[in-house]
């Protein structure tokens, strides 16, 4: 028989939560499994948040109970499985996207998804790469097939997510609807409905994950230091302590960080992205060109939207300020400031153990690779993954495609000190959406590092513009 996919609308509770003295009340439908088949019932669920007030009148913020915008915020870190979120804070101890939308008037719905890690009873790692997107859609198409008994349009879906929630918000929007992912989706037993969704909101995205380790070396070669976090949970805290590692490369590092450099411009250039009018977007042999011109360009707006904000920035030497305007800047110098984090390879690890390398694990094999440089350099006799496997989770692959429909907005931020992935990586998913009719705001704001809902009135603020 399997689960219901039909949504009942009279199976919820009132609650009311208080976060920094402000106040929402809201019907919580809960802990709704979004597929009939589901491998694991705890995370393929989703919950449904809806404001009381829609309840006591018929228009809030100009929208009716059918016609109200719905968030869809993952709460996916690290590639890890992840429950569906609820209203409060985030790991760092902010007010999550949730929360907010629910005190402005917004439908929220939020899916749990497999991920990373997970194991059954036989041995089998079944969180493996593409679970946690086929689970997203699945979700939305839950929604989809609910259409008139869910709160909210569903025809105006908003997906938000952070770090690998950000590439998965990216990688949704892109793939709306593409049959590669169709068997995955029929063994769940998904419902019978699109799911494309309107619009995607994504924070410092860990995608392109193939070229990710090209990027990184192409930005952070010669800064041969790195900085990096333990985290740790102490018994009891409600957020995790951070314990600096710091570190220099080894020669074989070294000598691999040079050699992905020096393949990052052939993967640029065979994208042939175009900036806004129309020039195309190169880099030399060298890693220099008119693609690290649009990153540097990108830079300089975030640096004097801080100065228009009145931050001090003449401690930043590599940065060229004349009669308040930021007007250039030194890459190298900048790229020193921000300090590299991560050993090389970044993502794909010769050793392997990254969060990455158990992405893209099968059956019982928890780790492997999902580049050709790291198979060849693996230090760990690594497997390497499937190429269908590591097209699912890219959306540069959908972006374009006629067989899918892709998101109509993104917003796209990258913060400016932000290191756990290339500057790179960002603008090129910018780019090509771009080139390929979608609207994309893109910045990257000055002195945030890899974080996300750190600006929940500019978000909200951008999904009122589109949602008019």
């Amino acid at each position: 028989m399997g689960y219901s996919l039909e949504f009942d609308k009279e199976n919820y509770s009132v609650k009311t939560v208080t976060l920094d003295g402000q106040s929402v009340t809201y019907r919580a439908y809960e802990n709704i499994v979004y597929v009939k088949n589901p491998v694991d019932v705890k995370r393929q669920c989703l919950n449904i948040y809806v404001p009381q007030i829609f309840y006591e009148q018929e228009r809030v913020n100009g929208y009716t109970l059918e016609t109200v915008p719905v968030l869809l915020p993952n709460g996916i870190g690290g590639y890890a499985p992840a429950f569906p979120e609820q209203p409060g804070k985030d790991f760092g101890g902010h007010i999550n996207a949730t929360f907010y939308a629910l005190c402005h008037g917004y439908v929220v719905a939020t899916p749990g998804a497999r991920g990373r890690g997970l194991k059954d009873e036989n041995g089998t790692y079944y969180g493996v790469a593409p679970a946690a997107i086929v689970d997203l859609k699945a979700a939305v198409r839950y929604l989809r097939y609910n259409k008139g008994r869910v709160p909210g349009d569903v025809e105006k879906l908003i997906s938000n997510g952070t770090s690998a929630g950000g590439a998965l918000s990216s990688l949704l929007g892109a793939s709306g609807n593409h049959p590669d992912y169709e068997p995955y989706l029929k063994a769940l037993g998904a419902a019978d409905a699109r799911d494309d969704i309107f619009a995607a909101s994504c924070y410092c995205p860990i995608t392109n994950l193939n070229h990710a380790d090209m990027a990184y070396e192409w930005e952070f070669n010669g800064q041969n230091d790195y900085h990096t976090f333990k985290f740790e949970f102490p018994e009891g805290a409600d957020h995790p302590t951070r314990t600096p590692l710091n570190g220099h490369l080894t020669d074989s590092q070294m000598a691999m960080s040079a050699q992905l450099k020096a393949m990052f411009p052939a993967y640029l250039n065979s994208l042939d992205l175009k900036d806004e009018n129309g020039e195309l977007l190169t880099l030399d042999r060298d890693g220099d060109g008119s693609f690290k011109a649009f990153i540097k360009r990108y830079v300089l707006r975030s640096a004097q939207r801080a100065l228009d904000g009145g931050a001090d920035l003449s401690d930043m030497h590599w940065l060229t300020v004349v009669d308040g305007n930021a007007v250039d800047l030194d890459f190298t110098g900048y790229i020193a400031f921000r300090t590299r984090m991560k050993c090389t390879p970044a993502f794909d690890n010769v050793s392997m153990g990254t969060p990455e390398n158990e992405l893209f694990g099968c059956g019982a094999v928890q780790y492997r690779h999902f580049t050709q440089f790291s198979l060849e350099h693996s230090q760990a006799d690594g497997a390497l993954a499937e190429p269908e496997q590591i097209k699912l989770m890219n959306p540069m692959y959908y972006i374009g495609d006629t067989a899918c429909q892709t998101a109509v907005n993104y917003r796209i931020r990258h913060g400016a000190v932000d290191r756990d992935t290339s500057l790179a990586v960002s603008a090129m998913l910018t780019l090509m959406l771009r080139n390929h009719g979608v609207a994309v705001d893109y910045h990257l704001p000055w002195g945030i590092p890899h974080a996300g809902d750190y600006d929940l009135d500019e978000l909200f603020e951008w999904i009122r513009g589109i949602c008019k």
